[in-house]
């Protein structure tokens, strides 16, 4: 680099090599191999059509920087004849930096206005009256793509083109009369281009009435997957039958931004917006009209949820949206602004906007405060008579929580409003505001000092790069999420059918009939929400104490049961509170505190085994002896021996020999173990799942309390030739204590660990403890014992029946897709000679621009062929599907920020063009290549 500061290998020439002439002490810094020495008249010849480069002049020590303007060069719009000079100061932007220039203007009177001139040049005016500034179209796409890229700001932007002219005194420029400062001339000329980029996009430019024919929203690009009747719907959508209803369903997700924040500068009537309502952004002034009427309007707050957003009054102008839940884009005239946080009013508005005029029967509708915006939804719709909508929300609506926001919720509305739990919605997650709010929030360190229009039209043409790279991507997330979607459902239906397989079929007809009927009408009983909450061990005590009541009532009790006002059961019972808390991790005098309990209750034990009062003397010795060798004698309170009676028929017989226990006695604690494990399995693991980072200690207390339980079960039913809980009440291993399978709820946090680590999926069944334990029926309490595993199958069957979906709507939206493409490339073929023109340029431009944008796409249907071509056609059964079709599907099934960057090349092409229909269903090529069942 130091080599080129100098003349380098031009040195040796002494004259210019072209004209062989002058001096060559001049040299371009743009020009390929820009190190050439020339003379002044061969630079300036060489860059007749190159006038924005910047020059070098050699002084005999340093290069110089000069201009083409400096070595006499004269810019000539037009015919070169009739020449009719402009003023001198007038200045070009380029992405060379901002340039001084002489520019001449045709003047034969054909060449047209000098703004007409200018932008036949490729150069954008910054005024259409007297432009003296211009920007060149290369320079403003560079930067509209830059902004899209980077979120730079116009600012930054332009200083930055500005020190490419002169990296120390572009401050000193902005004060000098010479040269004034075109930032502002330039920031106008980037939002005019923005504009008419949009509305020549939107073929307005083809609108024989003009662009002030554009209806609301017509500019926004909208989503080819999502249902458009009379765009890309199937034929015979509306008579599908009701279970099929849901593949038509439009998915909605609204939320609000808090971050794209604005500052009370400029107003309205001093920077009026340019779209007009014709984008995402609602009609600025019927959606202020709305606001200031229904201002009063009264907040309702509901109990049912964290209620953080509408808190949130304090904050200055923000922004709400409503987006396509299922392909993250931004939906028409369904983004506006919030004066005083997330409001009913605004986002009312803006939800009613984004579903006006449309012909659907069925919507789902998420928000992460839907528990309490919907309560009265239909109510303020009818007060809203500036917004013509009447929709039937109780038929044709289902309200969601998006699954992030769920957890913050309480019980109730993780059971109403889960995604996982409610029927036809797939894999829907409700979170794609998010997804676009993390797009756009860079945005907010230029937008916010903005005046409203100015911010209105840039996140306007952001929104729509937003759903331009969304549409693109198409192709490839759709062939990613089905290639997913398949091994995944057949997952779930095989874990649907061994649960089914050890429940039987009485059993599973009647969770069947409380799911379906739950589907159908949300105030029928909930088969994922628990009905009995028993105390099982309370219970059981007070099943002994009735039945002890009875036997004395009788005069049939044994009269060793009881001492003084104590029955042998109670002093169980007791015993068994003390040993559950001999597991738990307490403080010093909590211990001292339970050492004392325990000795009295030892008094009492001793009433009903006078023999233990030996074993214990015995045990008092042992100690001794043992305590002799350690510095602190003694014994922890944890390792204190009760002696049920479990413990004392386990015992070794010469040991207990004068402690007798009776078979009744043995009755009552093996009943009351057998509650008390159930108890433990149930209660803590299902604790554990909601919250196993706080209860881990918890969990593993009540997996010592278990297998202690379970040995004392050993121990009775040897003894008592009981052995049929052996079949459920398995041995509890390490491995064994875990929740549910984590995949049952959304885990944003676990699938990140994932991705980092970067290993293979692989799919843990259930613990025993959910499944084996539960599934047997104890005639005497069935629904209290196998609540648990009715949990469980309901989240089994609603997994399995959410891929299944999965797969129905991706079957159907790659469909759509397809003919929104055909659909929009015939829009575009309509165009051309739309409007009555004479042959000519004018004529020529119009028509090549339209069967342009139709190619792109038919391109765009071809990509999908393309990409989908190993997706073959033909219906896909579930009976179909192959024991090693999950296995084929494996590997790295892709991450959600490959989804979101969605750019990723084909791996082929397709030989023969892509029929004018839709693609059929969807699945790997590998399903038919293993159809064996």
């Amino acid at each position: 680099m130091l080599f080129l500061e100098g003349r380098g290998e031009h040195v040796v020439f002494a004259v210019c090599p072209r004209c062989t002439v002058g001096s060559p002490d001049h040299r371009c810094r743009h020009c390929f191999g820009g190190g050439e020495l020339l003379c002044k008249a061969c630079i300036v010849a060489a860059h007749t059509q190159l006038p924005l480069h910047q020059i070098e002049f050699w002084t005999g020590k340093i290069f110089e920087r000069k201009t083409l303007k400096d070595l006499g060069m004269r810019i000539q719009l037009g015919h070169w004849h009739s020449v009719n000079r402009c003023p001198d100061d007038f200045v070009i932007v380029d992405i060379h930096g901002v340039h001084n220039v002489a520019l001449d203007y045709c003047g034969c009177g054909t060449g047209g206005h000098p703004t007409v001139q200018l932008l036949r040049a490729h150069l954008w005016p910054a005024t259409s009256t007297n432009p003296k500034t211009a920007a060149t179209f290369t320079v403003l796409r560079q930067y509209h793509v830059m902004s899209f890229e980077s979120k730079c700001s116009t600012l930054e932007f332009y200083r930055s083109l500005e020190r490419q002219n002169d990296n120390l005194s572009y401050k000193k420029a902005q004060k000098s009369k010479r040269q004034k400062d075109r930032y502002p001339e330039f920031l106008r000329m980037t939002r005019q281009w923005r504009h008419v980029r949009m509305l020549k996009r939107a073929a307005r430019g083809h609108d024989p009435l003009g662009i002030a024919n554009t209806k609301p929203g017509e500019c926004a690009l909208l989503c080819p997957a999502c249902p458009q009747p009379g765009k890309n719907m199937s034929p015979g959508w509306e008579s599908a039958p009701p279970e099929k209803e849901f593949l038509h369903a439009l998915f909605l997700a609204m939320d609000a931004n808090f971050r794209l924040k604005r500052k009370d500068v400029s107003t309205e009537k001093k920077d009026p917006g340019l779209c007009k309502g014709w984008g995402f952004y609602c009609d600025v002034e019927a959606y202020m009209t709305h606001v200031k009427k229904h201002w009063n309007q009264k907040q309702d707050v509901s109990t049912l949820a964290v209620a953080w957003n509408v808190a949130l009054t304090n904050v200055a102008e923000n922004v709400g949206a409503v987006d396509c839940a299922r392909h993250n884009m931004k939906r028409p005239l369904a983004v506006g602004d919030l004066q005083l946080g997330e409001r009913y009013l605004n986002m009312d508005y803006m939800f009613f906007w984004s579903i006006a005029g449309s012909s659907l029967r069925r919507f789902f509708v998420s928000y992460d405060i839907v528990c309490q915006w919907h309560i009265h939804v239909w109510d303020r719709m009818r007060t809203y008579r500036d917004i013509d909508i009447t929709i039937d929300g109780d038929i044709f609506m289902t309200f969601l929580i998006p699954k992030f926001h769920l957890p913050a919720h309480i019980k109730e509305c993780n059971l109403k409003f889960s995604f996982n739990l409610t029927r036809d919605v797939g894999q829907t997650d409700g979170e794609a505001p998010e997804r676009g709010w993390a797009n756009a929030n860079p945005l907010a360190r230029s937008t916010k000092e903005m005046g409203p229009g100015s911010r209105h039209d840039t996140l306007d043409d952001h929104f729509n790069d937003w759903n331009h790279k969304r549409i693109i991507a198409l192709a490839y997330l759709m062939c990613k999420k089905t290639e997913n979607a398949l091994p995944e459902m057949v997952h779930t239906k095989r874990a649907l059918e061994d649960l089914e397989e050890s429940l039987g079929p009485a059993v599973v007809a009647e969770w069947e009939a409380m799911a379906v009927a739950w589907e159908a009408d949300s105030t029928s009983p909930n088969p994922f929400e628990t009905i009995r909450k028993d105390l099982h061990v309370a219970k059981v005590r007070a099943e002994l104490a009735e039945e002890a009541a009875a036997r004395e009532a009788r005069g049939v009790e044994d009269p060793g049961s009881v001492r003084g006002d104590m029955h042998i059961t109670e002093l169980i019972g007791m015993g068994m509170q003390l040993e559950d808390q001999q597991y738990r991790r307490a403080m010093v005098e909590r211990t001292s505190k339970l050492r004392r309990k325990i000795f009295a209750w030892v008094e009492l034990q001793t009433k009903f085994f006078p023999g233990l009062q030996n074993v214990r003397q015995l045990e008092d010795e042992a100690r001794s002896r043992i305590a002799e060798t350690q510095p602190i004698p003694g014994v922890s309170v944890s390792n204190l021996k009760l002696w049920l009676p479990s413990g004392i028929v386990a015992a070794p017989s010469s040991m207990m020999q004068d402690v007798p226990v009776k078979a009744e006695v043995q009755q009552h604690e093996y009943r009351l173990r057998l509650k008390d494990e159930h108890a433990r399995g149930v209660r803590a693991n299902m604790r554990s799942q909601d919250k196993i980072s706080t209860l881990n200690d918890q969990t593993l207390r009540s997996a010592e309390q278990y297998r202690a339980a379970r040995l004392a079960l050993v121990s009775l039913g040897r003894v008592l030739d009981r052995h049929e809980w052996e079949r459920t009440l398995l041995e509890l291993k390490a491995d064994d204590v875990r929740g549910l399978p984590q995949a049952t709820f959304h885990d944003p946090e676990r699938k990140k660990r994932k991705r980092r680590k970067k290993k293979k999926r692989v799919e843990r069944p259930a613990s025993w403890i959910w499944t084996t334990s539960a599934a047997q029926y104890d005639p005497d309490d069935g629904a209290a014992m196998n609540e648990a595993v009715r949990i469980e199958w309901a989240k089994v069957r609603a997994r399995r029946l959410r891929w299944r979906e999965e797969v129905d709507l991706l079957e159907e939206e790659m469909g759509r897709v397809v003919r929104f493409f055909f659909w929009r490339a015939e829009e575009w073929r309509a165009q051309v000679g739309r409007k009555e023109l004479a042959e000519g340029p004018q004529l020529e431009g119009e028509t090549a621009y339209a069967l342009r944008q139709a190619a792109v796409q038919m391109q765009l249907a071809e990509s999908c062929a393309e990409e989908w071509e190993d997706l073959p056609a033909g219906e896909l059964e579930e009976g179909d599907i192959p024991d090693n079709a999950g296995e084929a599907g494996g590997g790295d099934r892709g991450s959600d920020e490959e989804e979101d960057k969605g750019i990723n090349e084909s791996e082929g092409e397709a030989d023969e063009p892509i029929p004018a229909t839709s693609g059929g269903a969807i699945k790997p090529a590998y399903v038919d290549e293993v159809l064996a069942m």
